[in-house]
């Protein structure tokens, strides 16, 4: 999963946006970015942030320093606890040319101090949106910790997580909303959620947007055209 193997394998599965959103950091957005812009690939800054409700949220920001300055939060707010590359791997982070730099020592699999509340008006402070992630999972899913979604938190779009297999991703869906009818109203996206290469999946969802521009995909997530 180095940058340019990410951005060529999503090109090659036809993408033309992607968002890279490691879990609780921002360390290896920049490089992903670079690598993006050399090859006509559209990167979102982004981070799956874990609350601790243990509850994920996908982040997705206007730029590259907005996503760090709430990184900044997040890294204020998680475990004193060391990473331990035996059992979890090592958490490495490379330049745009694929050149390993450093590795992140701190533990990010695990949640953060933040409420979930606190971590929406937080990340949309800095211009970001929020999609609750993998909501129609057993664990780490707004709706299986907190039983609904508050109407209060204005979400416009819900992430639903494609099950493997012939059915289609629409009839999914349909299937999820009349088991859960209150949540009709909302929009629904599926991304790869990928931790291998090969979980990158083809184009899933398509948006119509005026341009490919983070400040328009940004637009559509909130509701609202440019």
């Amino acid at each position: 999963m180095t940058p340019n193997n990410i951005v060529n394998m999503a090109l090659i599965k036809g993408l033309d946006i992607i968002a890279v959103t490691d879990h609780n950091s921002v360390r290896n957005v920049r490089a992903v970015m670079e690598a993006g812009e050399r090859s006509g690939l559209l990167v979102v800054p982004g981070m799956e942030l874990c609350t601790s409700e243990e509850i994920h949220l996908v982040c997705l920001f206007p730029d590259y320093e907005k996503a760090l300055s709430f990184e900044i939060l997040v890294y204020e707010n998680l475990p004193s606890v060391d990473n331990r590359e035996d059992i979890f791997g090592a958490q490495i982070i490379m330049d745009s040319e694929d050149n390993e730099t450093g590795r992140e020592t701190r533990f990010l699999a695990g949640a953060c101090g933040l409420d979930i509340e606190t971590s929406i008006n937080l990340a949309r402070g800095f211009g970001g949106i929020v999609i609750p992630a993998h909501i129609n999972r057993q664990s780490y899913s707004i709706l299986a910790t907190l039983g609904s979604i508050p109407p209060d938190y204005n979400f416009k779009y819900l992430e639903y997580s494609k099950h493997r297999g012939t059915v289609p991703l629409c009839a999914q869906i349909r299937d999820f909303i009349q088991v859960n009818p209150e949540l009709g109203s909302y929009n629904y996206i599926t991304s790869s959620d990928a931790h291998f290469l090969g979980d990158i999946l083809e184009q899933e969802v398509a948006l119509d947007l005026p341009d490919k521009s983070i400040q328009s995909l940004l637009h559509e997530f909130r509701g609202r055209r440019l």
